[in-house]
């Protein structure tokens, strides 16, 4: 008995896609957190707080877009983790 997998590659390319860009959803709060705890604390000049802005904000342009070429939406990027509730 064979045990191939056999599977779409663009099904493939999207959850591949839908996975890497969970991740960086993950990475992104986590770092907008840690910033905003840094800019309360106001240990970082008004121009880190500038570059910061611009850097998250460019971050969150590119991901509609990449979210828009795989057909993903915002709910598509948490996944559930079972009892321990949403990851996102």
């Amino acid at each position: 008995m064979s045990r191939r997998v056999t599977a779409d590659p663009e099904t493939l390319e999207k959850g591949l896609a839908q996975l890497v860009m969970t991740i960086i959803e993950l990475l992104r709060q986590l770092m907008e957190r840690q910033a905003i705890h840094r800019i309360e604390g106001g240990t970082l000049t008004p121009e880190e707080v500038e570059r910061l802005g611009q850097t998250f904000l460019a971050l969150a342009e590119r991901m509609d877009e990449l979210k828009e070429v795989f057909g993903l939406e915002d709910e598509d990027l948490n996944l559930n983790l079972g009892p321990l509730g949403d990851l996102l």
